[in-house]
């Protein structure tokens, strides 16, 4: 490989959520954590490069978004996605959660029913709740060893007051990258319905081989229409911290409401460093990403090999996309508190209960396989050490 994914860099005590949090909140010190869809790599040598050219330059006041800034994005998504994007149906957003509440806010009103397909990230959740709407559950069903949607017929569906459905593509957590039948299927259901399709697609870009990632909007101009997507390269190059998202829209009748709601939220200034990185992760960071998407399913399969080797009552579920996996612990035989603090307490390693995204993954973990192969099967054997005292193992 031309770029290094096996050093680790250590980030404690950094003020890292996904470092710090364990010893911080919880209490615990020398914990492993592999919850928090953080990966522990370096951005791309590209996006260094760029942050260091504008820290530089020592004057960081507030920006304009430049033209090339829009012009990277749209060729990042013709380039990697096949999705023909204009820069005028583009909106610069401070994160996708920022930009779910938005749309939340734009399309329905208080009271309204909104479809989100359980169990899915947990800020889905609270997008809807917290601004006095109400969920409406559409459960994936686990048929032949993977989730799948349940577009059937149905009361949560024909209820007047659903206006909306939120795509969570590919999905996060049970992994699934969603073929272009599925996603037509839901088109149609959405059509049928008149409902506005918010799609995440934070994850689109992490892809693993073997699979292809479809834009909800490129369906068709009929479901581009209905759709307003929330994405950016924060997951892809580990940029989270720089606060920088895209919304598109190509109907004028979304863009405008939505963009309406960004000015009334005073959300109208990006992030100086952000737009830099996010710039150059566009337009330079594809070699980085095919090495790093490699890495990723090498972490995949070792995992899915020592489970079934050293702790088979663990079975591993491994995405066909993002860097983030299901352990499905159930025949551990603990509750979920249990469960929590057998990981947490007995193995020192952190993950994200199952619980948290919904109770369809009660007995589950989310794994985070997005580090130094070296620290994951340190993880792991922690695990297996912790599991030799469990009874009946």
């Amino acid at each position: 490989m031309s770029f290094d994914f096996d050093t680790l860099v250590d980030r404690r005590r950094t003020a890292s959520l996904k470092w710090d949090f364990c010893e911080r909140v919880l209490g615990v010190s020398g914990v492993i954590p592999m919850w928090v869809a953080d990966m522990d790599f370096p951005a791309p040598p590209v996006v260094t490069e760029a942050l260091r050219a504008r820290a530089a330059h020592a004057v960081y006041g507030y920006p304009l978004v430049p033209a090339s800034f829009w012009s990277a994005a749209a060729g990042w998504f013709e380039r990697r996605q096949g999705w023909a994007v204009r820069p005028d149906q583009m909106s610069l957003i401070p994160g996708v959660v920022p930009g779910l509440n938005l749309c939340v806010k734009a399309f329905t009103r208080p009271g309204d029913k909104i479809v989100i397909q359980t169990p899915v990230y947990h800020p889905f959740y609270s997008s809807i709740e917290n601004n006095g709407r109400r969920i409406v559950k559409n459960p994936l069903s686990f048929q032949g060893g993977r989730f799948v949607m349940n577009l059937g017929a149905g009361e949560p569906w024909s209820d007047p007051r659903t206006r909306m459905l939120i795509l969570c593509s590919p999905h996060n957590p049970v992994g699934r990258v969603w073929s272009r039948e599925e996603l037509g299927a839901l088109a149609e259901a959405c059509a049928a319905r008149d409902l506005v399709v918010i799609a995440d697609e934070i994850h689109g870009d992490l892809t693993l081989p073997g699979r292809r990632f479809v834009p909800f909007a490129s369906l068709s101009p009929a479901a581009a229409a209905r759709t307003v997507t929330l994405t950016a390269p924060s997951k892809t190059f580990n940029l989270a911290g720089l606060g920088t998202a895209l919304a598109v829209a190509s109907n004028p009748r979304l863009k405008g409401p939505f963009d309406a709601q960004i000015q009334s939220s005073g959300l109208t200034i990006g992030n100086v460093f952000g737009l830099a990185a996010c710039e150059a992760a566009y337009a330079g960071g594809d070699a980085w990403l095919d090495e790093l998407l490699a890495y990723i399913d090498g972490n995949a399969a070792f995992t899915r090999d020592f489970f079934a080797a050293r702790v088979p009552a663990i079975k591993f579920l491994p995405p066909e996309g993002t860097y983030l996996g299901l352990l499905d612990c159930r025949e551990l035989g603990l509750d979920p508190r249990e469960l929590n603090d057998f990981f947490l307490r007995k193995a020192k390693v952190y993950f994200d209960p199952g619980p948290r995204f919904g109770e369809e993954l009660r007995g589950y973990q989310r794994i985070n396989l997005g580090c130094p192969r070296a620290l994951l099967e340190e993880g792991l054997e922690r695990i297996a050490r912790a599991a030799e005292i469990l009874p009946g193992l």
